[in-house]
This record gives C-alpha cells, sequence and structure tokens, in this order.
C-alpha cells in the first residue's frame, strides 16, 4: 500500500498540469492509523465532485464490539458517527480554494430517520469502519491546484478523522446513548408482537413538525398523552420504566375537527417504521415495520394486478383481475395500492381521508339508494376492511374528519382534542347504533394469487451507458424513463431513491427472468442486501457515496411504478 508521502509527492509532481493529472491519484494511502481511499476522480473542476473514502481498522477505531453485535445496535453506531464526522466536514467545506467546486467537502445529510447507509459502515466481525464522501478536487481554471488538495488531505481531513472515527476521541458516553437508545426502540418493537399491537406511542412525545417542510420537532407542542383505556407500560432495557399508547390489531379510526391533530398523529406512525435519533420528539413512537401509507395516485401506470376486490364489472368489459392502465384513476389507483402493499407483507394499513379517493373509501345511504349495487362497480374499502382483517390479519389505522360511516367498523375510535386523543368508542358506537349501514356486506373474495411474473427488457441488456438520475425524493430515472415515487410517502430521504435506482437496474439485469414472480425477484433482492449490503447492487468500481436502504415494501412500490415493466 502507498504512504502519505507517495501522495505528498505525487501531488507536487503534477500540480499546474492539466486537470486530467488528477486521475494518477486514484488508489489507496495509509495515513498511520487510518487509510485514504481515493475512489473516484472527476473529469474537470465543474464535474461531479470526486469520490474519497476513510478507513479506520476496529482495533484502531476502538468501538467495543458489544456497539455493534446486532443490525440494529450496528446502524444507531453508524448513524451517530456519520453525523459527527459530517458536521465537522461541513465546517472545512471551501477551506481550500479555486474553480468550479474547487474545496468541497460534503457527505450524506441525514435527517431525523437512523437508516443504514453507505456513507458510514462498520463491518461487524472487524469493527473496521469506513466513511465515504465527496472532494471537490481544487484547481485554477481547469489546471491542478495540487497545493489546496495537499491541505485538504494533510491538514483539514486529518483533524475531521482524528476528532470523529476514534472512540478516543468521543463522548462514549454519548456513543453508547444512541446504541441504548436503538436497542430500547427495538425493544419495543418486538413487543408490539408480543401484545398483539400494531404501534406504540410514548408519554410525552411530540409530534408536530417545525414546518411542513421540517422534519425537526415544533417547539412548545403540546406533549403526547394517552387516553387511560389504552395505556400500556413497558420495561425498557436502558430507560426503564416507558408508558404510552398501544393501538391493538384490528380497525382503528381517528377523528376529530380540523387542525387538532388527526394527520400529525397518523404521519407520525407511517415514519414509526424507522427508529429516529435523540430529541427528535417522536424517538418512542414505533409502528408495525410493515406498515405501508395508502392513498389516491391519479396517473400512476398498473401492470397486471388483481384489484377485483374493490373494482369488478366495468362498463368497458375489461378485466379487473389482471388490470392495467397508463393513467389511473383515484380510486383505481388506490385499489391497486392495497392489493400491491398486500403482495409486499403489509400488514397494517395507513389511510388518510384527505389523500384518498372518497368513492374508494365510502358510498353513503342516499348515493346507494339513488345509484344501484349493480351500476356502481367499485366496492368501497369500508366493505373490504373488516374482511382483510379476519382474513389476511391485515389491520388499518384510518383518519377520517367527514363521515361517520367507519363508526360501525372500527374497533377502536380515538378524537383528537388539541392533539391530545380521548377514546370515544363507546360514545361512537352509541351514536352510530342509530345510524344503521344499509347495505348488505359483500361476499368474501377469493383468496389473491402472486402470480405476475416479470419478463426481461433485452435491449437494457446490450446497453452498457445505462444512466441513472436522482430527483430528489420525486422519483428518478433510469434511462429515460421516469419512475415517479412522489407519492410513496414512507420514502424519508432522497439516498432511498438512490438505492431504489440501483435495485430496479440490477433486477433488470440480472432477475427479470419470465419465470420469478415480482415476490420471488424482491425476496432476493433483500436477501442480496441482507448478506452482501447496498454495494453488492451497484456494480461499479466504488461503491457510491449516498445511498439509503429501503424496506422491502418500498422496493415494491418502485418496481411497480416502473411503467416499462414487462409482466
Amino acid at each position: 500500500m502507498k504512504t502519505a508521502s507517495d501522495l505528498r509527492n505525487l501531488l507536487r509532481q503534477i500540480d499546474h498540469k492539466g486537470y486530467p493529472a488528477y486521475k494518477d491519484t486514484r488508489g489507496c494511502y495509509t495515513f498511520g492509523t487510518w487509510q485514504l481511499s481515493i475512489d473516484h476522480v472527476q473529469g474537470d473542476p465543474f464535474a461531479a465532485p470526486s469520490k474519497v473514502s476513510v478507513r479506520v481498522a476496529g482495533k484502531q477505531a476502538g468501538f467495543p464490539a458489544e456497539l455493534y453485535r446486532n443490525s440494529y445496535q450496528r446502524i444507531a453506531l453508524q448513524d451517530y458517527l456519520l453525523r459527527q464526522f459530517g458536521r465537522q466536514l461541513e465546517k472545512l467545506s471551501f477551506r481550500a480554494k479555486g474553480s468550479g467546486k474547487s474545496g468541497l467537502l460534503a457527505m450524506s445529510r441525514p435527517g431525523q430517520e437512523v437508516l443504514e447507509r453507505t456513507a458510514s459502515q462498520i463491518e461487524p466481525e472487524t469493527g473496521n469502519l469506513t466513511v465515504r464522501f465527496e472532494v471537490g478536487f481544487p484547481a485554477n481554471g481547469r489546471t491542478v491546484n495540487a497545493r489546496e488538495l495537499e491541505k485538504i488531505f494533510f491538514e483539514l481531513l486529518p483533524e475531521c478523522v482524528e476528532q470523529t472515527l476514534f472512540a478516543k476521541a468521543l463522548d462514549m458516553k454519548k456513543v453508547r446513548q444512541a446504541v441504548f437508545l436503538a436497542e430500547d426502540q427495538q425493544y419495543i418493537r418486538e413487543q408490539l408482537k408480543a401484545q398483539g399491537l400494531v404501534a406504540f406511542v410514548a408519554d410525552g412525545s411530540i409530534l408536530p413538525r417545525k414546518s411542513g417542510v421540517s422534519g425537526r420537532p415544533m417547539r412548545d407542542a403540546v406533549p403526547f398523552v394517552t387516553p387511560p383505556s389504552l395505556k400500556v407500560t413497558m420495561e425498557l432495557p436502558h430507560r426503564g420504566t416507558i408508558t404510552g399508547m398501544g393501538i391493538k390489531k384490528g380497525i382503528t379510526l381517528i377523528v376529530g375537527g380540523g387542525y387538532h391533530g388527526k394527520s400529525t398523529l397518523l404521519k407520525a406512525l407511517e415514519l414509526g417504521v424507522y427508529n429516529h435519533i435523540a430529541g427528535d420528539g417522536r424517538e418512542y413512537v414505533i409502528c408495525d415495520e410493515t406498515a405501508m401509507k395508502m392513498r389516491a395516485e391519479d396517473g400512476r401506470s398498473i401492470r397486471k394486478v388483481d384489484i377485483s376486490m374493490f373494482i369488478r364489472n366495468l362498463p368497458n368489459g375489461k378485466n379487473t383481475e389482471a388490470f392495467s392502465t397508463e393513467d389511473a384513476s383515484g380510486s383505481t389507483s388506490q385499489a391497486a395500492n392495497v392489493v400491491e402493499a398486500m403482495e409486499a407483507g403489509c400488514m397494517t394499513l395507513l389511510m388518510d381521508e384527505d389523500t384518498s379517493a372518497t368513492n374508494f373509501m365510502i358510498r353513503d345511504e342516499l348515493m346507494q339508494r339513488v345509484v344501484n349495487r349493480e351500476s356502481e362497480p367499485i366496492i368501497p374499502f369500508i366493505d373490504r376492511v373488516e374482511e382483510l382483517f379476519r382474513v389476511y390479519g391485515i389491520s388499518t389505522i384510518l383518519v377520517a374528519g367527514s363521515s361517520g360511516a367507519y363508526f360501525h367498523k372500527a374497533d377502536c375510535i380515538l378524537q383528537m382534542k388539541q392533539y391530545e386523543p380521548v377514546d370515544i368508542t363507546e360514545l361512537a358506537k352509541n351514536e352510530a347504533a342509530a345510524y344503521p349501514i344499509v347495505t348488505a356486506p359483500e361476499k368474501e373474495h377469493r383468496a389473491l394469487e402472486e402470480n405476475r411474473v416479470a419478463k426481461p427488457d433485452m435491449s437494457l441488456r446490450n446497453d452498457d451507458r445505462m444512466k441513472l438520475k436522482v430527483m430528489g425524493k420525486d422519483g428518478f430515472s433510469f434511462n429515460r424513463e421516469t419512475v415517479d415515487l412522489r407519492y410513496v410517502e414512507q420514502l424519508t430521504d432522497s439516498e432511498q431513491l438512490a438505492a431504489l435506482a440501483y435495485l430496479l437496474k440490477y433486477a433488470e439485469l440480472h432477475l427479470f427472468d419470465g419465470k420469478k414472480n415480482l415476490k420471488d425477484v424482491v425476496e432476493q433482492l433483500e436477501q442480496k442486501l441482507m448478506t452482501e449490503g447496498l454495494a453488492a447492487v451497484c456494480e461499479s468500481s466504488y461503491v457510491p457515496t449516498g445511498l439509503a436502504m429501503p424496506r422491502k415494501q418500498e422496493i415494491f412500490a418502485c418496481i411497480n411504478r416502473y411503467r416499462k415493466l414487462h409482466l
């Protein structure tokens, strides 16, 4: 392996040469207790920054093995170190000068959620630590400015590494607290299954956010207080006794006036599939990890989805047992979303009437009298919600503020009053008795078949210049084909979309074979991620910096929204 002195000498040799001379710096260099790897060098000072990584051997880093023994511990520790390193790196950005992106130092900027990322990784067997980031190699015009890059690698970066990636330099009490929080969160997840719950919201949680575009907690917000009838007590490994609201399996309805916190509670639950950092306010808001948010999604494509549970007898005679369209309506898209969620292994549906198709959710008495059942192809969700739980074990948490139709179906009814929940199940049931349901119950639907088999696109397999481009949290383009993920609301980070782009590419090149159904494809992708990590699906000479792990459910959602999916 080359040494730091070799790098310094090389930089001095190429100083003032044309910018492509930087390509010679690729390789790995030892800096005593850590190693610097220059993985990819940008083509010019205005191009995407160069990709660089720092590796520290486990023995040198000095973090106890008990802090990364399990995956949730390891991810928490990775996340903590990433945030520490990132804060220091940001302070040093553009200290080195030059044209274009010269002197840029950048890496992942995680939000409130704790996700596995390629930006920070620990090998569980050895404790070896790797952080990946971007560096804008300095230039004067399009000429190498090696002295400024030398400043980055020999002055700025060593300071950052020494302060943030070694146990001896960090406050180990805070490091342990980050890992202990993850252990407590994992304990609650296990207790959800043990106690027959789909979600838990701790007393004192701060659910409102600072703004609609901020994930940070709102100042002076009303802390969450559990209704006595729903109070659950847990004994966490580290925090000790904690109380909160346990939402049982079944059908839960959240009602109340506008601006009283219904959707805020639902939003906290939908992001409760992820762990959150200390100070977020939702650290102990934990939801069934398979839960999916359902909504209407006008205009999405659908490929051979069996939506006959909700839609049948279309006037044009179109088959709803293998329904396809390039431009779905609100009700059709929501029906497809529910069926696809079932295929993805979802055991809890989250819905908000604000983002649902009204005709998919309910049909009131007057409409049923005027337009008879035979003339309406849509079987509303209210007629299937009990069946979903009874037959498939799928629970539903629904926000409703304008219709009391679901009072008859709900097992638990919560009213939000100024951000405080009140259990009104008995009251609502008594009132609902005066408004009996007029429709006869629907016949139980036949078992859904998972027979969607993906065929390969041979034109892609012969294309060695496939391009991926991520568009924030809206979606990504795959060879100029846009995969729209705007309404997959539990995707919380653009790096998850970057990972999905690579996963779709890998599936298209290696797994779509005309034999495996989509469930098999996703299971193979999930297994590969679990055993080999995100790097395994990238198939590049270096591991991309900005990838974050998506859930199995979002992988399904991504593939289902790929318009060139051949089934």
